[in-house]
């Protein structure tokens, strides 16, 4: 029995998902990082089993009805973990945030100046004393009536609604109707409605041409569709919409970034005539401290706004003070650029995530583990230097640091070390090593030893030469001021920067639009899917294959079985218990509905039938389990799978599962699924890929696999351009675009342009020696 005082944290018989009967001892107060190739199981070890076991144990000690209002995790599969303090995770959230949504918000700064208004602001004579939500755009007390607190108003006007007055409405006159049955239903209610849908537009009276397009009522009217002969015609209640109500409501309340962007495009956007801009409601506005409004110091620089503050009178000492030291760790951590009301969608992934980790360093707790998913992605070499500081304090402050995490420069900093592999899937889930950091060198399995102390040599490679050029510009968005670039064609192109110097914003300006772009793919890192049933076979095009394959042998064919059988997500061949899901919701009286393999499939998601079919001695489930590594070597024989699942395999996922959710993915995982996708289609004409940051979350043995890939593209003929912040792979580049010098107002310029080793040399370039490191290390290995 370990005692009390007992200074490790120790796993015992950890058996989450791929990880097998792990046992490792990591110390406490120290900073430790989880690391090894994508697929080894080092987050299955952090997240899964320390961190989902610490949860579960705060959970137990929480009253049951309040247990039900939090999402939690299961109980994790491991034997024991004795010396686990509390835990609190930071992952990187892929959900979107929405507009609404800002720099204030996340960190809870914008609370804290609401209430420095709210009780310390100056009023106007006679004016009542406001509460703090009369200072947020985001409440009902507080946002402006005309803008609802978004600060613009966004009208419509007929000629951008109908921008072919030639055309009947039946013939599409009304150009920011949905398409599909969405639209065709509109149509048919209004016809039914006693319009004349089959006039030009411009034939029509202006009082039904202004009903049709602008009005707020929602008559619901009996239709009776007209569609082919032979279809079963039922008439149904239709509820009608305008044009100016679709478009605003699609462009306030949609998830998707597409419909949204469509939406924007038959919108004008204005300042709000009545805040001007400020969000607020009026008697907001009128409240000052030190001779400006909140939506002004909202507006300002953080570094600008804790110089501003007042410190005259006791409550303004008390609050501006609390606010200064919130503001003080947001600018330890680069972020002094930002404003309070910089929406968050703006942000990098870099950002956002140094923004929460800022609020956890001023909240001030003690005794905790933190566990932390990859707090380097998005970061510049140079913004890792003040993260590492930032670790080092939560470590000072009494707490354990658990990190998982790729970037070297954070392994070397690092006290502890825990290697997880060797390789992914069912090839890893062993620790190969748990100590000290140096010590690391003589484990000879390792492949981040190899990485971390040099072993494997550097290649050497020509530059290429261009084919021409692809300009973008004068580009003036975010914090890019009139910038004009030129991407060459035909070579690898890396652009380079710290984080928020205006990167992404930048290269998302290169469009087909552009002379030299003859097609172009961007393969980002947005999830494939956003729901179970969306899954890596579903989206490469492997599942319709594999389907094929079950629908052609003897036993389909004799029972009448088509290709729709062998899908989980129609009737038919799905266990219709679960509709398919592999998994049923468990509602609990008193506790939070938990989820259970489905009693009828056990978790196969086919009914009985359907799995007594089988091709090689495997039915569609086992098929669907199978890794990509599996798969290849079942299906070696059929054209059409083979070609998808080699693409699979070049960019170093031959251990995903077939049937792996969407939802289980990662952004890397998700971008080299894409890349996968696209890779495996027959070669067309010249394609530019551009790629933003295509190494986050990969181990640098995955980042030599991935390279290959991209250098592969590039010898075919095609051009690659990738915003990057590891300096192995810009060195690795042709041309470099390197954007600076700092972050925000400081950035916004291309501080140096050309090849790896020209960009290397620039004076004034804070990517400049970490390349020049890169490179000095190629040559000496």
């Amino acid at each position: 029995m370990h005692s009390p005082h007992d200074p490790y944290v120790r796993v015992r018989d950890a058996r989450e998902h791929n990880l097998q009967g792990v046992d490792v001892d990591v110390p406490r107060d120290v900073v430790a990082v989880f690391t090894g190739v994508s697929g080894s199981g080092k987050s299955s070890l952090a997240f899964g089993t320390v961190y989902a076991e610490a949860q579960r144990r705060y959970f137990e000690s929480v009253a049951p009805y309040a247990r039900r209002l939090i999402h939690q995790v299961g109980a994790p599969k491991v034997g024991e973990i004795t010396g686990l303090p509390p835990a609190v995770s930071l992952q990187q959230r892929r959900a979107t945030p929405t507009s609404r949504s800002s720099v204030g918000t996340v960190t809870n700064l914008s609370n804290s100046l609401r209430m420095l208004f709210s009780r310390a602001g100056h009023y106007p004579p006679g004016a009542e004393r406001l509460d703090s939500d009369a200072f947020s755009p985001n409440t009902a007390a507080g946002a402006c009536p005309e803008c609802h607190g978004l600060g613009r108003v966004h009208r419509t006007t007929e000629e951008l609604l109908v921008p072919d007055p030639s055309l009947s409405v039946r013939d599409g006159a009304i150009a920011a109707w949905p398409g599909a049955w969405q639209g065709k239903n509109l149509r048919d209610v209004l016809d039914a409605l006693g319009y004349d849908v089959d006039r030009p537009w411009r034939e029509l009276p202006a009082e039904a041409r202004e009903w049709i397009l602008f009005t707020d009522d929602q008559p619901v009217v009996t239709v009776h569709p007209v569609r082919d002969a032979g279809r079963i015609q039922r008439p149904y209640q239709g509820t009608y919409m305008s044009a100016r109500r679709y478009v605003m409501k699609t462009f306030a309340d949609s998830k998707s970034a597409t419909l949204r962007a469509k939406a924007e495009r038959f919108l004008t956007s204005a300042p709000c005539p009545v805040c001007g801009g400020g969000r607020l409601r009026a008697e907001a506005l009128a409240v000052t401290v030190g001779g400006r409004t909140v939506a002004e110091l909202a507006a300002l620089p953080l570094t600008e706004l804790a110089g501003l503050l007042p410190t005259e009178g006791e409550t303004a000492k008390v609050l501006t003070g609390d606010l200064v030291s919130r503001i003080a760790p947001v600018v330890e951590l680069g972020l002094g650029y930002l404003s309070l009301d910089r929406p968050t969608p703006t942000l990098s992934a870099g950002e956002l995530q140094r923004l929460r980790l800022a609020t956890q360093l001023r909240s001030g707790l003690f005794g905790v583990v933190y566990v932390l998913d990859e707090p380097s992605a998005g970061l510049h070499p140079a913004d890792t230097e003040a993260l590492l500081a930032v670790l080092e304090r939560l470590k000072a402050a009494g707490n354990s640091v658990f990190v998982v995490e790729h970037d070297l420069g954070v392994m070397r900093g690092a006290d502890w070390i825990v290697d997880v592999g060797p390789r992914a899937g069912e090839h890893g889930g062993r620790v190969l090593y748990s100590g000290p950091v140096d010590a690391l060198a003589d484990i000879a399995e390792s492949a981040t030893a190899a990485h971390l102390f040099h072993r494997s040599p550097a290649p050497v490679r020509e530059v290429r030469e261009p084919r021409g050029t692809v300009t973008v510009g004068p580009v003036t968005r975010h914090n890019l001021r009139g910038v004009t670039a030129r991407f060459p064609l035909g070579v690898l192109t890396a652009v380079t920067g710290v984080s928020g110097s205006g990167k992404s914003t930048l290269v998302g300006e290169i469009t087909e639009d552009l002379a030299g772009v003859d097609r172009l793919v961007s393969v980002d890192q947005r999830p494939i899917g956003r729901t179970p049933r969306s899954n890596l076979a579903t989206y490469t095009g492997l599942f319709d294959v594999v389907r094929k394959v079950f629908a052609a042998t003897g036993q389909a064919r004799e029972r009448g079985y088509g290709v729709g059988r062998f899908s989980f997500n129609v009737p038919g061949g799905r266990c219709e218990t679960c509709q398919g899901e592999g998994f049923v919701s468990v509602e609990l009286l008193f506790l939070p509905s938990t989820y259970a393999p489905c009693p009828d499939c056990g978790g196969a998601r086919y009914n009985p039938e359907t799995l007594e079919v089988a091709h090689r001695g495997r039915n569609i489930a086992e098929v669907l389990d199978l890794t990509v590594e599996g798969a290849a070597e079942f299906f070696a024989d059929t054209p059409a799978a083979a070609r998808s699942l080699a693409a699979l395999l070049d960019v170093g996922l031959g251990y995903l599962r077939l049937g792996q959710p969407a939802t289980e993915l990662s952004g890397g995982e998700a971008q080299r699924i894409k890349l996968a996708s696209e890779l495996q289609r027959g070669r067309r004409g010249h394609t530019l890929y551009l790629l933003d940051e295509p190494t986050t979350g990969l181990h640098p043995a995955d980042v030599e696999v991935l390279m290959r890939q991209l250098h592969g593209l590039v010898d075919a003929g095609h051009t690659v351009v990738v915003v990057e912040h590891d300096m192995s792979v810009v060195a690795g580049a042709d041309h470099v675009i390197d954007l600076g010098p700092g972050g925000g107002d400081a950035g916004g310029r291309i501080v140096a342009a050309g090849a790896p080793a020209e960009v290397a040399g620039t004076e004034g370039s804070a990517t400049a020696p970490y390349l020049a490191r890169a490179l000095d290390g190629g040559k000496r290995r």
